[in-house]
């Protein structure tokens, strides 16, 4: 019985030993640990606040890099276009230079009409017609065309007809082949004004050693002249526009 209730006293000043060794806890160690835990708070915050605004700042600056890049993008085109609308070639008066051959190719009775008047008027010595569609011959040109009788001669004589080509390029080989044949340096091409640009590009591509001069044609269907007022002089300069950056950037 002494044995036992000896021990809870031992238990007690065991406890009360240690209590007094560590000390009781002052006002200032609760305010310290009090500082500590609203101070790890903001930092915590202010942490995730940091990341979301670094995360907003490269989440928009790509766009709106997009957005820049694509309104850049629109206004050169849309000054190219213009560029290119009020820069065509106009038919000139002055005094043309002979050339050994003219390329005239199909896309209206104009094209034709001026092809044979440069022929008839000694400013080329052969012409080639390229692009004819299949069946058309020199007796139907004749019966379609108010031809007189010095223009009738030269369809026959001096004007050979392409049925192969089917696009530009395909003038422009056709072209090739034909002034190669002949042993021509030098060449006119007659198209519509619109057209001329595009055609210039491709045939000095493909016949880099001929000199080539042009002879562009103003179709009377085309108001060119308001041509921003005129849908579709728009839609014919828009969709032109567009082949000749395809065969500029295409190669």
């Amino acid at each position: 019985m002494k044995h036992t209730a000896k021990r809870p006293d031992l238990r007690n000043r065991i406890k009360a030993a240690r209590k007094s060794s560590s000390g009781p806890a002052t006002k200032d160690d609760a305010k310290l640990d009090e500082n500590q835990s609203t101070e790890a708070s903001p930092q915590v915050n202010g942490g995730a606040t940091a990341s979301f605004a670094k995360l907003s700042i490269f989440g928009t600056r790509p766009r709106r890099a997009m957005l820049l890049a694509l309104v850049l993008l629109l206004t050169s085109l849309c000054a190219g276009f213009q560029h290119f609308v009020l820069t065509l070639p106009k038919t000139t008066s002055d005094e043309l230079q002979f050339t050994d051959g003219i390329v005239v190719m199909t896309g209206g009775s104009q094209r034709l009409d001026s092809g044979l008047n440069l022929l008839t008027n000694g400013f080329a010595g052969k012409m080639l017609i390229s692009g004819v569609g299949v069946g058309v011959n020199r007796a139907i040109l004749v019966q379609e065309l108010d031809l007189s009788e010095n223009e009738v001669n030269a369809l026959f004589c001096c004007v050979e007809l392409d049925h192969d080509a089917q696009d530009t390029k395909g003038n422009a080989d056709i072209a090739r082949q034909w002034a190669q044949l002949h042993d021509m340096k030098s060449l006119r091409l007659v198209t519509a004004n619109y057209h001329m640009p595009r055609a210039l590009l491709v045939f000095s591509r493909a016949i880099p050693n001929v000199d080539l001069y042009q002879w562009p044609v103003s179709p009377d269907d085309l108001d060119l002249g308001n041509w921003w007022r005129d849908p579709v002089a728009l839609r014919v300069l828009i969709r032109e526009y567009a082949k000749y950056l395809a065969v500029y950037f295409g190669g």
